[in-house]
């Protein structure tokens, strides 16, 4: 008996750990599965099926359509110079209409949107998701940087928080909402591509977010949100060849969008600070022409006379390579760096003048504003 008790013994032991291990899978199996035992995900080969409805139903109410109209001359024949004479020419006017999005950021009904959404609208019309709309009138525009603050006059908006939201991270997964081809609001994923695009000609002063989210016509103005759904930015453009969706959009971040709707509702316009002068980026073969170690900064071609830079003294073919004691990578960088400090305050300009390194002290005057 002893013999048989100890051998079962061996039996248990050996089969103790397959039956564990089968246990385990068949609980993980059963997680897997089952979505409503606590703590339950659905992965699959890295595939995360949550849901982002959270965000969305917190985002989504302040996110609004917005459709323009715009009234033109349309002639019913060609003019004739002849018949000019005696005779006014029967016209016609014709009413065009276009959509985009908008983003409401205050109870106050101040919405944001792109500017060439509602460039040399006679009409705007927003219509928000509860289905309530009302006639908006434009607060001020900024189209330096393709933005635009509309007003409405309403009651009870649900409102996005223009806040930070910390920072925003390349391959962060985030969502963008809008009203694309007139289709109503619209929920589209992906991720974050790039961040602080530039030199791609949509804007003068241009540090956008970059997304594979889709965005498509009438989805201008509208919000794209991180996961949390707080806004992130504002979706401003598409880069494609023919007009269609590509994979690549940009939006502009919230800290811009915050900064351009406090000075519309104050200025009626974005206050920028400007040195008056214009500049070109070195290049390689420049830089090496110029004898610079380093192939960075902008060569100054032109100081525009009785400016804050001619009356710090700097001159043309100077190269600025640093604005507030920070380097900069090109002339871009450094007049965007200028743009964003306040006028009247001095700041140190870091120059190279016929291979020496000078630091000068300019006060910042106000960029002119800026036709459209």
């Amino acid at each position: 008996m002893p013999v048989r008790i100890t051998s079962l013994i061996r039996s248990l032991r050996f089969l103790a750990g397959p039956a564990l291990a089968g246990l385990a899978v068949a609980i993980l199996v059963l997680l897997w599965l089952d979505p409503s035992v606590p703590g339950a995900t659905r992965t699959a080969l890295g595939d995360s099926r949550e849901s982002y409805a959270g965000a969305v139903k917190k985002a989504s109410p302040a996110v609004v359509n917005i459709y323009t109209t715009q009234q033109v001359q349309q002639q019913s024949t060609p003019r004739n110079p002849f018949f000019d004479r005696f005779m006014e020419e029967p016209r016609r006017r014709r009413a065009l209409s276009s959509l985009g999005s908008g983003v409401i950021t205050d109870a106050q009904g101040y919405v944001l949107t792109s500017y060439h959404v509602v460039q040399e609208a006679d009409g705007i019309l927003v219509a928000l998701q509860d289905g309530r709309e009302a006639a908006a009138r434009v607060v001020g525009t900024d189209p330096e940087t393709d933005l635009a603050l509309l007003q409405v006059d309403m009651k009870d908006l649900p409102v996005m928080d223009l806040s930070d939201p910390g920072p925003v991270g390349v391959g962060d997964v985030v969502l963008a909402i809008g009203n694309p081809l007139g289709v109503g609001q619209t929920v589209s994923m992906g991720i974050v591509s790039a961040t602080g695009r530039s030199h791609l000609g949509l804007a003068t002063f241009e540090n956008f977010i970059q997304t594979d989210a889709a965005i498509n016509r009438g989805n201008s103005g509208g919000a794209l949100i991180n996961t949390d759904g707080d806004l992130i930015g504002i979706n401003t453009a598409i880069l494609s060849s023919d007009g269609s969706w590509q994979g690549i959009g940009f939006a502009t971040p919230v800290s811009i969008a915050r900064r351009v709707m406090t000075d519309l509702i104050k200025h009626g316009r974005v206050i920028r600070g400007w040195l008056g002068v214009t500049t070109k980026d070195v290049t390689p073969a420049l830089g090496q022409r110029l004898g610079l170690e380093d192939v960075r900064g902008g060569v100054i071609t032109r100081v525009m006379p009785n400016s804050p830079a001619a009356r710090s003294g700097l001159k043309p073919g100077d190269i600025l390579v640093g604005v507030k004691g920070t380097p900069v990578a090109d002339g871009y960088e450094a007049m965007n760096r200028v743009a964003g400090t306040r006028p009247g305050e001095s700041i140190a300009i870091t120059i190279i003048r016929l291979g020496q390194k000078l630091s000068l002290e300019v006060t910042v005057g106000t960029r002119p504003r800026v036709s459209p």
